[in-house]
């Protein structure tokens, strides 16, 4: 009998602890994935924590994945044992709606399936993610990894990479265009990476004096403390599209005033709480627009993986060992990290004895 080990979490007020499971038998169109590395998002701590009410206990975390082929189905044919691949936010989707028939299953209308806290669409059974030995997905929702690039960097690619690049590349970020990125944590560095890659002016908003000198190693042109007036002032009517990241409540209105005429603020954060709601006047002057975006559909985040692999870009990372996730989760909430925790699931493996 085949035994996944990984950590889970069994109810809301838990630790994450190992968890041991039986995965499902290979599907004629699966693909068994040894998995290598798992990049931890911070709606990773939202579901083990119940903070969005939805979580399905026990919940094994994870879903940005890296790994590398282990076994495939008899009717699979889009991967070899040994192809380096990757896993995000969805391992299926119905299919049959127009969003996934136009390539956007993460607007699936019928609700597409999570990597982990989703049920599956065959058996009912709760899908567990990444912070685990290995994982079975269906083909279609398995991604390419680019050998060229670090594959545990290149793990919340799968994640944060793809959260990023999707406004980023549908709002048409590039040469001639002024882009703003709000926060520099997991998604805001990505955010910065993506769109100095495609060409746009890049201007980073940030609380911190301390993240200046990285935003503009990572590829800013201009740092902006945000709770500065007078900085925000200079940077008024100029902006064609900005990228809010942040995944706490606050005033949106700063940033909308930021907006040139027809401008468009793109929400990818997502707090607990809803944000405030901004000042009608500051969009119907100007035609403005707030407006939000999520992950990418299956065809986007491989274009955006090699986007990546051509530019060379993966995330900054601090490598973890499976045990240390808890610590993680605290140090994340105080923003400890630069600028993704990742886990190195071969620790995992070494700790299970497997």
């Amino acid at each position: 009998m085949k035994i996944t080990h990984a950590y889970a979490a069994q109810d809301a007020a838990s630790p994450l602890a190992p968890f041991d499971y039986q995965p499902r038998a290979l599907r004629h169109h699966d693909v068994e994935i040894e998995i290598l590395y798992c990049g931890v998002c911070h709606s990773d701590l939202h579901q083990a924590r119940n903070e969005w009410k939805n979580t399905l206990f026990p919940v094994v975390p994870g879903h940005e994945i890296v790994g590398r082929v282990l076994a495939v189905g008899d009717h699979a044919s889009k991967y070899r044992v040994g192809d380096l691949v990757g896993v995000g936010c969805m391992v299926d989707s119905c299919r049959t709606c127009p969003s996934c028939d136009e390539g956007l299953e993460q607007y699936c209308e019928n609700g597409f399936t999570g990597t982990y806290n989703g049920e599956d669409r065959e058996t009912g059974a709760i899908t567990y993610g990444g912070y685990a030995t290995n994982v079975v997905v269906h083909e279609d929702f398995v991604l390419k990894v680019p050998e060229n690039l670090d594959p545990a960097g290149a793990a919340p690619l799968l994640c944060a990479g793809i959260t990023t690049y999707s406004p980023l590349s549908h709002w048409g970020a590039g040469p001639g265009k002024k882009v703003g990125i709000v926060g520099l944590g997991g998604l805001g560095h990505m955010g910065v990476k993506i769109a100095h890659a495609m060409g746009a002016e890049v201007v980073l908003f940030t609380t911190s004096e301390s993240k200046i000198a990285d935003g503009k190693r990572l590829g800013a042109d201009q740092v902006v403390i945000s709770k500065d007036a007078e900085q925000m002032a200079a940077q008024a009517n100029s902006f064609d599209l900005i990228v809010n990241t942040v995944a706490a409540q606050h005033d949106l209105n700063p940033f909308i005033t930021l907006l040139k005429r027809e401008g468009t603020l793109v929400l990818v954060g997502a707090p607990e709480h809803d944000h405030p709601s901004p000042q009608v006047f500051n969009l119907i002057f100007k035609r403005r627009a707030i407006a939000g975006s999520l992950i990418g559909g299956i065809q986007e985040t491989q274009e955006m993986l090699d986007f990546c692999g051509k530019h060379n870009l993966v995330s900054d990372i601090e490598l973890i060992n499976m045990n240390q996730i808890n610590d993680a989760y605290e140090r994340m909430l105080k923003s400890d990290v630069k600028y993704r925790f990742v886990i190195d699931i071969d620790s995992l493996r070494q700790e299970a004895g497997a």
